[in-house]
């Protein structure tokens, strides 16, 4: 009985297409951030919208990942995605270039970290910086302050809250050879830089609670590189990385970047990013790898270890619950 009830359960779960999803307008969605909108009874999800179209000069010519607004879309059911257009962000706090925004529901309110670039460029030679937003109802955005964290190069944040106050922000800092780096704050605005988490460089730090541990999975360029925690303090990393094999799909035939995590009670899913390097028509325009798209796989466990069969099909299973702040030690 109890078997049959679980088959039907998996039965009425949608499946998620592959991709995930694709930008309609430069084909170059990346960098995920996912929330529930509880208001609108709809999943809702922020990336960067990568200029993927962009013709380039030359192979160096990296404008195509400047300029970049930050894209949105929604759904229903965590399977089926529509394109929402691009986010209202304020230029007055931000800039021309923006990348892999953060949102999360904390203190009543709805917030954003920001990377933002102050301009568009031809290579990678420019000042980054992480801005705070806020927002009552992931529609409009309120500029807030730039993050102080000690560095003239830093990316992709990942926030959470502390069980006894306070927060505990994730980043990289590129000064210090790409590094994980963490930063704590009382209030959302000051925050004081701390440890150095990684040995090896990487980006786009995700942190997530799920099956009474702590978990940063990040993208080591080589796939993606797992952490895991008992107390918050004392980090052990996992042997090899996860999605650094190419999928069997035609969209899915790269290794997976810059994760985003959602915890649904028992289970948890992974959004990637994927350039396009495999589909066919790459073969015929080499310009095609710059495309990406975003594509959803179900996160598996086993004595402190996890694991991720990309291939298989995912049905999505998504009830948004109230999530417990992460019992970190400050």
């Amino acid at each position: 009985m109890i078997a049959t009830l679980l088959l039907l359960a998996a039965a009425s779960a949608p499946v998620a297409p592959k991709p995930l999803f694709r930008d309609p307008v430069h084909d170059g969605a990346a960098d995920a951030s996912t929330v529930y909108d509880s208001k609108a009874r709809e999943w809702v999800m922020f990336y960067t919208n990568r200029r993927a179209d962009l013709p380039q000069e030359d192979a160096k010519d990296v404008r195509w990942v400047h300029g970049t607004a930050i894209g949105t879309a929604r759904s229903k059911d965590g399977a089926h995605w529509t394109y929402g257009g691009t986010a209202n962000i304020p230029k007055s706090c931000t800039g021309d270039t923006l990348w892999a925004p953060e949102v999360q529901y904390l203190a009543g309110q709805w917030h954003m970290w920001l990377t933002v670039v102050p301009g568009v460029f031809r290579d990678w030679n420019a000042p980054r910086f992480i801005v705070h937003l806020t927002s009552p109802d992931l529609e409009n955005w309120t500029c807030g302050d730039r993050l102080d964290l000690g560095s003239d190069r830093v990316i992709d944040a990942s926030v959470i809250a502390l069980p006894k106050g306070g927060y505990r922000l994730f980043f990289n800092d590129e000064r210090q050879n790409k590094a994980i780096v963490t930063a704590d704050s009382a209030d959302l605005i000051h925050w004081t830089v701390g440890k150095r988490l990684t040995d090896t460089p990487g980006e786009g730090p995700k942190a997530f609670r799920w099956k009474g541990r702590w978990w940063l999975i990040s993208d080591a360029w080589k796939g993606l590189l797992v952490m895991r925690s008992d107390d918050g303090t004392a980090w052990t990393t996992q042997s090899g990385h996860i999605l650094d094999t190419p999928g069997t799909h035609p969209t899915d035939r790269a290794k997976g970047q810059h994760p985003d995590i959602i915890v649904a009670g028992p289970r948890a899913y992974i959004l990637y990013f994927v350039h396009q390097d495999g589909e066919d028509a790459a073969r015929t325009n080499p310009d095609w790898k710059r495309r990406s798209v975003l594509q959803i796989a179900q996160l598996q466990e086993k004595d402190g270890v996890i694991t991720v069969d990309r291939n298989a099909p995912v049905p999505v299973r998504l009830k948004p619950s109230r999530l417990k702040p992460l019992r970190l030690k400050p």
